[in-house]
């Protein structure tokens, strides 16, 4: 069950951050899960376990890493789509 758990805050993760930088997440919900999971682990590196845990999430550096992931693949997906 905590499994399950972790994917539904990452998707909620996922999403708030590509609700914040107003860039659509590619994969859609399949999209903003890997975003929330990627950006959990990423704001653990940078901040660990700073602010409210939720299912085993610290959600403030969750954003915080999933902000920073989101920015940088909509840099790189726009980089991508100018080539083409």
């Amino acid at each position: 069950m905590g499994f399950i758990l972790y994917l539904i805050m990452g998707g909620i993760i996922g999403w708030i951050a590509g609700m914040i930088l107003g860039k659509d997440v590619p994969g859609g919900i399949i999209g903003n899960i890997i975003a929330g999971i990627v950006g959990a682990w990423l704001g653990g590196l940078i901040l660990g376990n700073l602010g409210p845990v939720i299912w085993d999430v610290a959600i403030i550096p969750a954003l915080i890493g999933a902000l920073i992931f989101v920015f940088v693949l909509s840099l790189i997906m726009g980089s991508m789509r100018k080539r083409t």
